[in-house]
């Protein structure tokens, strides 16, 4: 993409920020430039939080009913799935997946909590309930 290629059509999802793009400039190499984003852009970005609200809306259903434990409802709402938490919490998938039954949820130790917390950014507190 040439320098005069880069879109700038706006993107209401970077919040008025601009994003650093590589583009090949007229002397043919390689440089950043700064972008505003493209509508396509945006209709992505807002299609996959819409999804990830509404995973997390289904799995505040599951919490109420006893079907799930708190702890998937703050993952989808932390913009997370199971790959990404176990990478940053570096737990097992597996186990990750263990934890969404209530009641091993209810039985796992404060570090273990804690550890979950800091990877979304949350208290020991808001992770063991849902509002």
């Amino acid at each position: 993409m040439l320098d005069s290629e880069v879109p700038q059509e706006g993107n209401a999802t970077l919040g008025g920020h601009r994003k650093a793009l590589y583009a090949r400039g007229t002397d043919g190499k390689m440089h950043i430039v700064q972008s505003t984003g493209w509508e396509v852009e945006e209709i992505v970005t807002r299609q996959a939080v819409d999804d990830l609200n509404r995973l997390a809306d289904d799995a505040r259903q599951r919490v109420a009913t006893g079907q799930t434990s708190a702890l998937e409802y703050h993952m989808h709402k932390a913009r997370m799935d199971v790959p990404l938490l176990a990478q940053v919490t570096g737990l097992w998938q597996w186990r990750i997946r263990r934890h969404f039954r209530p009641a091993l949820f209810a039985r796992l130790s404060p570090s273990l909590l804690a550890r979950y917390a800091d990877a979304m950014g949350l208290t020991v507190a808001q992770l063991t309930k849902v509002e």
